[in-house]
């Protein structure tokens, strides 16, 4: 679950990260209050669970009460990405004399936590990954040694920086840490941390992104993950239990684990355009399949669905009777391509191609790709 911004921004300063003057609105009155408390110019921002809000036009700054009625009203009415502007953050703009990077993850290698640095902050770390590595530091915390702040010290010298910046730093990645493992983050990140005349940081940006698993171990004040959910399919995945992450393309995923779909989602990727990540997990019935289905054609223009499935200690065979049953109910007529291996195979295959199911029954995802592609390609936009 991904917190808002202004969410983040207010963990972060109950745990002592410096943070901006700021306010929350949520009409273009709201924010005019809020300008007028923290004193022009002021920044807004844009409420919503997506990336790269200042590249699709979610931030704006206002220099004076006349300018900001024009950008709140804009944004309020506004859409980033898809998702309606509710709300926008009113924050006190400052000078800024350098920007840095500061980002807690878990490396998936490893499964420990990382901790990485940099001196160019306000942009994407990949881009500064690949064109400048020498500007990025990272370290390693071993779990059961844990953290202490000697190690950030050690981390931050490698980047050249002056002894006051440092201790600063240093302070900031210590609480970073410590919510991180507090609400089991998958990534607690300060893009950017910025360096102020004074010499003192502050952190104008906040992601704080926590493990579902998690949640109900975290007995700290949370949002409700499913009030949260913008798009109204993603939303209908939590509600039927599944995972359902909605893409820009037309050919609809269904598999039944996450390495099954991702793998998927890339082969399809070469030649034609996902739909939607969505895996079904342990417990395959065959309604949790018929719902499958129905959530993956609630999308428009759909052309065709890929389902990638395997029979371990999940009954596939029961899962192809839901299938069955729904193209049936529905008259679906778009191709369908199944890849389903493991524990009762040779039955589901038949439950499958009995509903006109397009079965493929190689090992190899990209077997199966390839006849979903024969069967589509020839239509590509």
């Amino acid at each position: 679950m991904r917190l808002h911004e202004h969410e983040a921004l207010d963990i972060f300063e109950q745990m002592g990260i410096p943070v901006p003057r700021r306010g929350l609105a949520t009409t273009m009155h709201e924010a005019l209050h809020i300008a007028g408390e923290i004193g022009y110019p002021v920044i807004l921002k844009a409420q919503v669970l997506v990336g790269g809000r200042g590249l699709a036009g979610g931030i704006k700054v206002a220099h004076s009460p006349d300018e900001l009625k024009e950008l709140a009203e804009g944004l309020l009415t506004s859409e980033i990405k898809g998702l309606p502007v509710r709300k926008i953050l009113v924050c006190e703009k400052v000078e800024i004399q350098k920007e840095l990077y500061l980002g807690i993850t878990i490396d998936g290698y490893s499964g420990r936590p990382v901790i990485v640095v940099s001196t160019e902050g306000g942009v994407l770390i990949e881009e500064t990954a690949k064109n400048a590595p020498e500007k990025i530091a990272s370290i390693h915390i071993d779990p059961s040694f844990g953290y202490y702040p000697y190690k950030s010290r050690s981390l931050l010298r490698r980047l050249g920086l002056e002894q006051k910046i440092i201790s600063a730093w240093s302070d900031v990645i210590s609480q970073l840490y410590t919510i991180s493992i507090r609400y089991e983050a998958l990534i607690a990140e300060i893009n950017p941390l910025v360096v102020l005349p004074n010499g003192g940081l502050l952190a104008v940006d906040a992601v704080l992104e926590i493990d579902d698993s998690a949640i109900s171990r975290i007995h700290l004040p949370l949002p409700d993950r499913f009030e949260r959910m913008e798009n109204p399919l993603e939303r209908r995945g939590r509600e039927i239990g599944v995972t359902y992450v909605d893409l820009d393309g037309d050919i609809g995923l269904i598999s039944s684990g996450a390495g099954l779909g991702m793998a998927s989602m890339d082969i399809i990727a070469k030649n034609m355009r996902p739909a939607n990540f969505l895996e079904t997990g342990g417990g395959i019935t065959a309604d949790l399949l018929y719902r499958c289905m129905d959530l993956v054609l609630m999308k428009p223009n759909i052309r065709a669905i890929f389902i990638n499935v395997y029979g371990g200690i999940n009954p596939i065979h029961e899962g192809a009777k839901g299938v069955a049953r729904y193209i049936k109910e529905h008259k679906v007529k778009i191709p369908i391509v199944a890849k389903a291996l493991g524990n009762r195979q040779e039955e589901t295959w038949e439950i499958l191609r009995s509903a006109g199911v397009h079965v493929v029954t190689e090992t190899a995802t990209e077997k199966a790709i390839e006849r979903l592609y024969e069967l589509v390609g020839t239509n590509r936009e």
